[in-house]
């Protein structure tokens, strides 16, 4: 009994310390009033609110003209204390990824405020407290929406800096990854920082109170819309963006795609544009691209070719294989490595063929047709020199007596039998 007595009494304590200090601090306030109405009372000659209101002016154009110089010392006093580190990395980072026109907005609204603030002071110096406190009632209901404006701008920064740092993270990966090319670089940038800005904006209608959920369900419609309408179009996207990161060619390559073969011009994210060997420009949509067989004589940097000569049957294939493997190596645009080959692949109608099988270092079509040629014209040269021949077919026309014919019977003009020959 006696604990709950005394348990009681200390918070009796308690509550009487705190309402004595809550009337004291009210009797405070009231004070210090009184003493400012005292004190603009006081203010009953046009000199002295003239002097008041001169020395207002006078601060506050000081403090507006001094803000952006103490700023700027600020900068400078912050980097010189943190040479190294990083926190002189975060300022340097701040001044660099904050814009202009953005931290000028900045200054300017607080610029503003200062003058808000003294045009009340100068209302209250000239009697006119009532409109004073009516314009600090309209500021202070204004002041959840200043706030939501403060931090939709905010939002908004945030998702430049970031949209920044990642533009400038692809840019070193890129530079560090060779098979990055530069219009893959363009297309990963452009879709982050698009998806940076639609969750900013999702950010912003969130914090004015928009319900997303009607705008989620009528985009979804929207998107199953425009889908089932254009599936040719949103599959050759994709296919483009497959063919982006998966790179079976880059620009410049000579590849083969189905029937079109040619060298690469352009990859966009609807198609792919070659130039055949005509001259003619072919363009290709990435869909079919990616349904077909991709043939790509450039990613190696180098392509074997094969040329077919036939030899006689009563050639020495040996001897004939060491003639031939001498002329391709005098070719000076085939490669050393891997060697040239001769090797014989089959019988004929007419001779045993062998295949030439020789290699080209960074393969074009021009430089393809060119070692064709040389090679052509070098074994036929060595061919002729060593007395090797190549057969090829041959007509031999001969007389047969006519079947069904009397000796009476003038006989008319016999017909001709042709046979094929080897020789």
């Amino acid at each position: 009994m006696t604990d709950r007595r005394s348990a009681w009494v200390t918070v009796k304590f308690v509550d009487d310390i705190n309402a004595g200090m809550g009337a004291r601090a009210e009797v405070v306030g009231q004070q210090r009033l009184d003493e400012f109405r005292q004190f603009v009372e006081e203010l009953v000659t046009t000199e002295g609110r003239l002097a008041v209101s001169a020395g207002i002016f006078v601060l506050t154009v000081l403090i507006v003209l001094i803000a952006p110089r103490v700023v700027r010392r600020v900068g400078r006093r912050a980097r010189k204390r943190f040479p190294e580190g990083r926190t002189a990395n975060a300022v340097d980072l701040i001044g660099e990824y904050i814009p202009r026109t953005i931290s000028g907005l900045f200054l300017r609204l607080f610029q503003i405020s200062i003058f808000g603030g003294a045009v009340i002071a100068l209302l209250i110096v000239w009697g006119q407290v009532d409109l004073a406190v009516s314009a600090l009632g309209y500021v202070f209901v204004s002041l959840p929406l200043f706030g939501q404006l403060f931090i939709t701008g905010l939002i908004f920064l945030f998702a430049y800096i970031v949209s920044d740092l990642f533009e400038e993270t692809i840019r070193d990966l890129s530079e560090d990854a060779n098979r990055i090319t530069d219009h893959q670089q363009e297309i990963v940038t452009r879709v982050g920082n698009l998806a940076v800005f639609v969750f900013a904006v999702a950010a912003v209608l969130t914090l004015w109170g928009l319900n997303l959920s009607g705008l989620l369900v009528g985009a979804g419609f929207l998107g199953i819309v425009v889908g089932m309408a254009a599936r040719q179009t949103l599959g050759s996207m994709v296919a483009g963006f497959v063919l982006m990161f998966s790179r079976p060619f880059t620009i410049g390559d000579w590849v083969e795609v189905g029937e079109n073969e040619g060298i690469v011009t352009e990859i966009t994210i609807m198609n792919t544009r070659m130039r055949n060997f005509d001259g003619e420009s072919i363009v290709i949509p990435n869909d079919i691209v990616s349904n077909h067989a991709v043939i790509n004589r450039s990613e190696q940097g180098h392509l074997r070719l094969r040329v077919e000569v036939g030899i006689d049957y009563d050639a020495d294939p040996d001897h004939a294989e060491e003639v031939a493997l001498e002329a391709i190596n005098s070719v000076e645009s085939i490669a050393d490595s891997p060697p040239p080959a001769v090797v014989p692949t089959r019988f004929g109608d007419s001779a045993v063929v062998l295949e030439l099988r020789f290699w080209i270092n960074r393969p074009t079509p021009p430089r393809k047709w060119r070692a064709t040629r040389e090679v052509i014209h070098r074994v036929k040269e060595r061919f002729a020199e060593e007395g090797i021949k190549i057969p090829f077919p041959q007509r031999e026309l001969s007389d047969r007596a006519a079947e069904g014919v009397s000796d009476t019977e003038p006989a008319g003009p016999r017909p001709e039998v042709g046979s094929q020959a080897e020789d």
